[in-house]
């Protein structure tokens, strides 16, 4: 398989990949790597466990070529891909196109994690837009809806699908983010209401809270780390007061701001920011820590959760600010 092109003459392309067994997924995923370390483009593969092995064994002595992520981990929370998975990967390399592989979706994927997915998949267009970067997005065709297909056909311009290509009929990756954007569920909590003088009261609800959880110390003070990041953000932002809530909700740990706030930048917290610059990585470190968070941006403010999955140990990496403490508390 050649490398998939753009269809407006852009540099960037970002087909998806409708796949039907092992077979069909190797056939559409091998040659793109191959094709990619032949010219000499650096390759990145992110995709759930069964599939990376798939691959790896495929790929034989090649595999050390290309850079390997398991989506399932690394992908986890949808926000976060975009700026440690895809950005982390092509960003290395500004003047050389970049091959990445990324399966965010697949069969098993929670109806609480679907809207960030569908939004990510829909900003990666608006991220990359004018980089020389090729991201190929897999879709299990057997095991997926044809509602989740449908939503595919509309972040991807192109549709590869039994050999063939197609542009999509129905590509709008701006309607894609819009229809996910999704008013949540009442929490089933009782409200705290915050203003700058209660920042740190704030913190201690979120600490008692994730210690009632069960949490450990590490995730804790991640669950802290987050909250603050939002209150904070409330104050700045989101009209200098806030609403908190935080409870136990399917094995998770959830943790609700809300304020008067809003934003019109999608991608806010998904993009790195640059490394001379100061600010700008309170939702970014949000991300970083969480397992999912979900944001609604209604006609009255806006509302963020950070989710934590009970019992899930702390990835070994720093934050992307490269501290610990709120910028609340700074």
């Amino acid at each position: 398989m050649q490398a998939a092109t753009a269809l407006d003459g852009d540099r960037f392309a970002h087909p998806a990949l409708f796949y039907r067994g092992e077979d069909a997924y190797l056939a559409g995923t091998l040659p793109f790597v191959r094709d990619g370390l032949a010219a000499g483009d650096p390759v990145a593969v992110a995709v759930p466990r069964p599939n990376l092995s798939l691959l790896r064994t495929a790929l034989g002595d090649a595999a050390q070529d290309v850079l390997l992520l398991d989506m399932s981990e690394v992908g986890r929370n949808p926000g976060r891909i975009l700026a440690e998975v895809l950005h982390a990967a092509a960003d290395r390399h500004p003047d050389r196109h970049v091959r990445i592989i990324g399966e965010p979706i697949w069969p098993g994927r929670t109806t609480l994690e679907y809207p960030a997915c569908v939004q990510h998949e829909a900003l990666i267009n608006l991220s990359f837009r004018g980089r020389h970067v090729t991201v190929l997005c897999p879709y299990d065709a057997e095991g997926l809806d044809a509602a989740v297909l449908a939503d595919a056909a509309q972040t991807h311009p192109l549709l590869i699908e039994d050999g063939g290509r197609r542009a999509s009929s129905t590509y709008a990756p701006e309607r894609a983010v819009s229809r996910m954007n999704t008013a949540l569920p009442e929490p089933p909590a009782r409200p705290f209401d915050f203003d700058a003088s209660l920042l740190g009261a704030a913190r201690r609800i979120a600490a008692a809270g994730a210690e009632h959880a069960g949490l450990s110390e590490d995730r804790v003070d991640d669950f802290v780390l987050g909250i603050g990041e939002l209150t904070a953000n409330s104050i700045q932002h989101g009209g200098g007061r806030g609403t908190l809530h935080v409870w136990v909700e399917d094995g998770m740990l959830a943790g609700e701001v809300r304020d008067s706030g809003r934003f019109d930048d999608p991608l806010a917290g998904r993009r790195r920011p640059p490394d001379t610059s100061l600010g700008g990585r309170g939702l970014q470190v949000v991300h970083h820590i969480a397992d999912l968070v979900r944001t609604h941006v209604g006609p009255h403010g806006t509302t963020t959760r950070l989710y934590l999955r009970l019992g899930r140990p702390r990835l070994r990496s720093t934050s992307p600010s490269g501290r610990r403490r709120s910028s609340a508390e700074a």
